[in-house]
């Protein structure tokens, strides 16, 4: 397994921050790296939510990982201009940038204040989203009329390779549908019957041969019951599954919702402990399901002692499997 990657959470970690958490990954012996990009955090205890687009030149600039980020086109982001962003980063940047497209979570998307539509009328954006942009990345002029509009676009700045677009999907009755339109899949960490349904609903939709990434969430501080504060604190407003997670609207929502969650509740979404080689199993026992790439998100907003202990004692044993 070659390709473990860092998640920068831009949430939780303002962007100065997080640029040198990158830099510091990468000497640590991290390969890739990914990030968010949200509008607004889940929590007010998060506190951030920088500019993910303008980070990224920065974070490509600064260090040789590979970077992807999550990104939902459609509603308050036109189809257009992420094209437009894409081919800019991956002209200046060649082979080294992704996208990982979704459908979107209303926390973000309410900004514009558009209606929020349902599940399904969010998957038919981003398909036309998806398709308006692959016509940008190959040159041609776009028009169209649908979920979304477009009058006579065209990208004059592109790269010999467009960034690949990878569909981001935690169902497998999502997983096949983006097996259809994307390059790539990136799904989040669950039990691991539910990864196997994931990656054969995905393998089924036409996504055969196309790479699968793994966004793993993790607590790690070197005592084990700062390890369960640092992810009750920073992550219980996180634990929640659709559709709640996707149509709650501001960080006040998310607090107010999580106020019953437990401590104990944190082990079903985020793998914990104070032990690296702990960390060493589980992500060893993930990397034999056929993923591609990693991408190790510590929930606390202090990364360095993550970064660090990784580096020496967890990374070495993975980059074997």
């Amino acid at each position: 397994m070659e390709n473990i990657g860092y998640h920068a959470s831009h949430e939780q970690i303002d962007p100065a921050t997080l640029l040198r958490a990158v830099v510091s990954a990468e000497q640590a012996g991290f390969t890739a790296a990914m990030c968010s990009d949200h509008f607004a955090p889940w929590s007010e205890r998060q506190g951030q939510s920088g500019f993910a687009w303008s980070w990224l030149g920065a974070a490509l600039q600064a260090t040789s990982l590979t970077f992807g980020v999550v990104n939902a086109p459609g509603q308050r982001y036109h189809p257009a201009i992420i094209a437009q962003a894409a081919a800019t980063l991956s002209q200046m940047f060649p082979d080294r940038f992704w996208l990982a497209l979704g459908s979107g979570e209303a926390a973000n998307e309410h900004i514009t204040g558009d209606r929020w539509p349902d599940k399904a009328v969010r998957n038919a954006r981003l398909g036309e989203c998806v398709e308006i942009m692959r016509q940008l990345f190959a040159g041609e002029t776009v028009s169209h009329q649908g979920l979304v509009t477009v009058d006579r676009a065209k990208l004059w700045t592109r790269p010999d390779t467009p960034a690949p677009m990878i569909g981001a999907a935690v169902s497998p009755e999502t997983a096949r549908w983006v097996g259809g339109w994307a390059d790539g899949l990136i799904t989040i960490n669950q039990p691991h019957d539910k990864l196997r349904q994931v990656i054969d609903a995905f393998h089924a939709g036409g996504g055969e041969g196309k790479p699968i990434y793994v966004q793993i969430h993790l607590s790690y501080a070197n005592d084990a019951d700062r390890a369960l504060e640092i992810a009750f604190e920073q992550w219980r407003s996180n634990v929640f599954s659709p559709p709640v997670c996707w149509d709650l609207e501001l960080p006040q929502h998310f607090d107010e919702a999580s106020r019953f969650v437990r401590q104990e509740d944190m082990h079903a979404s985020v793998l914990i402990s104070h032990e690296p080689s702990r960390f060493v199993d589980l992500l060893s026992e993930l990397a034999t399901l056929g993923f591609d790439g990693l991408y190790l998100h510590h929930v606390g907003q202090e990364q360095q002692a993550f970064i660090e202990t990784f580096g020496e004692k967890v990374l070495p044993h993975l980059k074997g499997i």
